[in-house]
């Protein structure tokens, strides 16, 4: 039994381990999931973000070809005109060219304006499509092989961005200012490279716990000219979305835990119970057993005439059997009182007892163990009277009387006072036995409790104090304790006089 409780105990303890280790597995696999879709979310804010830094550039005004112009000519404007030629072969692959011009003009000239005449947008308009009808020499031209395009379409846009980056460079302060804006906190950079970049590289999180994203966009694809835009993400980000997860995992890993270690538990009880049944049938053969061999010893020494017609010898054997008998019937009552679930259950027999001659009695009944020296001593006045039931007030002495012999060394000595003051009497049983652990003090008047000092040295079935402050409690009186190891316990029973 005990062996297969101990398989079953490890047993728990590993499916709790496995249990925990797949809900660690299962809580990390939503945490990577949600973490992917935050980064996907992420990745499309910080596009939206070059999007709209784009959009600013574009409007911004055109600082290379102010450059262009010559000096002194502060009225003049650029245009710049985008062409695209595309050439198809015999083969199925497409190739073309962007080519990139910018003029100058003056458009008060055209308008046959006086310098320094404001301009409305519609003369602005105006002067535009007359510039690109006179227009023969461009101040400016570049031209690029835009063959790794997709599209035609991807082809335009990568000549609308190159015109854009002419106009207004791309800047780590201004991609970082649009990002601000967007909440987004980021570490930017700026590269160019030999070859044209057509595609936008992303680079998750390689650590669950400093994830971050690398997102490299390309602003001038036919340049090379990429930004790199690192963002940390914060698991502090990622947990909140995932709550209602680790709620239904907590829960679910919480119950399970308790019913297996409820189940444990009680299988545990079970035992313990089993354990108390067999402790319990094996101390009431004990305490039957010598009550019983000793009515079998007189009712043999009746059947003997010769021993019979000796007077002392019939007086003996009859005191000895009713001192069996007592026995028994105090052993039955014990086992009737400790069954009651009410103290107030318990019939009571008051009278007024000499409680010197009482703990006599109990004195000279106790069984000393040859292999010990027992000396116990009477300390009650011997004019002392109780109140209380002679019956259940003598259970309690021997209780405590044996105890101090059995939890004992080599010699022991026994003490009994007694003092009566506040309409009360208390009764203190002491001796220098083994005394108590601190541990076991506040259980040792439990049902079927028994110390650990006690377990396996002693036979008992830890009803014995028990069914002392079952008693004392029916008087409506207190039992205490107090106790050191190695130096012995002191009982105090205090039972409250009528």
């Amino acid at each position: 039994m005990e062996k297969r409780i101990k398989a079953l105990y490890i047993i728990t303890i590993i499916a709790i381990l496995a249990f925990l280790g797949m809900q660690v597995y299962w809580v990390y696999g939503r945490y990577e999931f949600s973490l992917k879709e935050y980064e996907r979310n992420l990745e499309k804010q910080i596009a939206s973000c070059v999007d709209d830094y784009d959009a600013i550039r574009e409007k911004a005004s055109d600082t290379r070809a102010d450059s262009l112009k010559n000096h002194g000519s502060d009225n003049v404007m650029t245009v710049p005109v985008f062409s695209l030629q595309q050439e198809y072969g015999d083969t199925v692959r497409t190739t073309r060219t962007a080519r990139i011009y910018t003029y100058l003009f003056s458009a008060h000239e055209l308008l046959g304006l006086e310098p320094g005449t404001p301009l409305t947008n519609e003369q602005k308009n105006q002067v535009v499509e007359l510039a690109q009808q006179q227009m023969t020499e461009p101040a400016d031209s570049v031209i690029f092989d835009a063959s790794g395009a997709k599209d035609e379409n991807e082809a335009w846009l990568a000549t609308k961005h190159v015109q854009t980056e002419r106009k207004c460079p791309f800047t780590t302060g201004g991609i970082d200012s649009v990002l601000n804006k967007a909440g987004i906190k980021a570490l930017t950079m700026v590269t160019q490279t030999d070859s044209m970049v057509w595609k936008t590289h992303v680079e998750t999180h390689k650590s669950v716990f400093n994830p971050e994203l690398s997102v490299t966009i390309p602003y001038s694809q036919l340049e090379g000219k990429t930004v790199t835009i690192v963002c940390p993400i914060s698991p502090a980000e990622i947990l909140p979305g995932m709550w209602h997860t680790l709620i239904i995992s907590i829960l679910v890993s919480a119950l399970l835990i308790v019913c297996l270690v409820s189940q444990i538990s009680t299988v545990l009880k079970l035992s313990r119970l089993d354990r108390m049944r067999n402790s319990f049938i094996t101390t009431m053969i004990h305490e039957l057993k010598r009550p019983i061999s000793t009515l079998k010893m007189c009712v043999s020494g009746l059947d003997n005439g010769r021993l019979m017609e000796d007077t002392g010898v019939r007086k003996e054997i009859l005191y000895e059997t009713r001192r069996a008998l007592d026995n028994l019937s105090s052993y039955f009552s014990k086992l009737r009182d400790i069954t009651f679930n009410d103290v107030e259950q318990i019939p009571l027999n008051l009278r007024n007892l000499n409680l010197h001659d009482l703990f006599d009695d109990v004195a000279a009944a106790t069984t000393l163990p040859s292999d010990k020296s027992v000396v116990i001593n009477n300390h009650i006045d011997k004019d002392l009277e109780i109140t209380a039931d002679s019956s259940h007030l003598y259970n309690m002495i021997n209780n405590l009387v044996e105890n101090a012999v059995k939890y004992s060394g080599p010699a022991v000595e026994i003490n009994a006072t007694a003092t009566g003051h506040d309409g009360n009497i208390e009764l203190c049983i002491s001796d220098n036995g083994n005394g108590i652990p601190a541990a076991d003090i506040k259980h040792i008047f439990r049902r079927f409790y028994r110390g650990k000092a006690s377990e396996g040295t002693q036979p008992g079935m830890g009803l014995g104090l028990a069914y002392v402050k079952l008693l004392v409690e029916a008087h409506g009186g207190d039992i205490s304790v107090e106790s050191a190891l190695g130096k012995g316990s002191c009982f105090t029973i205090k039972l409250p006089q009528l």
